[in-house]
């Protein structure tokens, strides 16, 4: 049973970073992919960003080009370089493990784990 523990949010003004830090129990991204989720208030926790354990990155639409995933070589660790925020970026963050759920015409990124960390609160705010 892998533990997470998130940490690096804050208040942090529009146009500003952050830098938001995971730390696994085991070293479990040098095997499955990894992934950094946000949940903002009434809205369901969604998947943001993803790294392959071969270093193939992933984002959704509005973060391309603001954040940056990473792992660390202990693959123990995964990072999420926050630039540029925004509002609409105000969350809490939480990490997990990723494996594929796959259809016949689609496969679709899946936590690994069902518990999760207490995740970190990141605000964005003038």
């Amino acid at each position: 049973h892998v533990q997470f523990v998130e940490s690096g949010g804050g208040l942090a003004q529009p146009g500003g970073s952050l830098r938001l830090s995971c730390a696994a129990s085991d070293n479990i991204f040098g095997v499955y992919a990894a992934g950094w989720f946000r949940q903002a208030p009434g809205n369901e926790r969604e998947l943001v960003a993803s790294i392959s354990g071969g270093g193939l990155t992933h984002y959704t639409d509005s973060l391309k080009g603001r954040f940056t995933i990473s792992t660390n070589n202990a693959k123990n660790m995964v990072y999420l370089q926050m630039n540029s925020l925004k509002p609409e970026d105000t969350a809490v963050y939480y990490c997990n493990g990723l494996k594929p759920e796959c259809s016949e015409t689609v496969c679709t990124d899946r936590p690994l784990y069902e518990t999760w960390g207490q995740g970190t609160q990141v605000t964005v705010s003038s």
